[in-house]
């Protein structure tokens, strides 16, 4: 038999098959890495959003309870309650205690997230 140099038809189709499978598995990360960045930003500009109506509200000098919502230009809704809690603990006091839920909604695909900010304020009563 002569000595011969080279690769076989199996061997090169062997190191195909690894080859692409090794491709696909590396695409398959790029793809979910990003729909994960996807996600993120999607959170981040809620959160941005939330966080400046929060803003916007806690600056207000006029707070009673109360519960409404808003839709922004760009798809999200934020649903806005304040509420006093803890009364029993205010009520010798002359403060009391606003509790403020923001939750903020916006559609992704087909599936509706969100992400709620609460944060509490004292404010003087009303005499």
């Amino acid at each position: 038999m002569k000595d011969s140099r080279g690769f076989t038809l199996l061997e090169v189709l062997v190191a195909t098959a690894i080859l692409g499978i090794a491709v696909t598995v590396v695409l398959q990360l790029f793809s979910a890495n990003l729909k994960a960045i996807s996600a993120s930003g999607d959170y981040v500009s809620a959160a941005t959003k939330a966080g400046a109506k929060m803003r916007e509200i806690l600056s207000d000098d006029e707070f009673s309870e109360k519960t409404f919502s808003e839709v922004t230009d760009d798809g999200y809704r934020m649903d806005i309650s304040i509420t006093d809690t803890l009364k029993e603990r205010t009520e010798n006091l002359q403060v009391r205690l606003l509790e403020i839920n923001l939750i903020i909604h916006w559609v992704r695909g087909t599936k509706e997230r969100a992400l709620t900010l609460r944060t509490m304020k004292v404010v003087n009563k009303e005499i």
